[in-house]
């Protein structure tokens, strides 16, 4: 699943151990997150959206073979 998290995080100047802090997870999360090699829970991905003042499909970006 590709993300914007790099990008909106950089928009809100908010460094990855922050937004991790804000959400509660570890930083090594939203690296792995910003690198699409994790998929969040919805709860996580809300959060996530939410500390970065988006909405769940502006954040993580969906392509049909992701719904498969």
């Amino acid at each position: 699943m590709k993300t914007r998290i790099k990008e909106l995080r950089a928009r809100a100047g908010c460094t990855q151990e922050e937004l991790a802090q804000q959400v509660g997870v570890r930083r090594e999360t939203i690296v792995f997150l910003e690198k699409g090699k994790y998929n969040p829970s919805l709860k996580l991905a809300y959060r996530v959206a939410r500390a970065l003042g988006s909405t769940i499909e502006e954040v993580f970006l969906f392509e049909d073979e992701d719904l498969a």
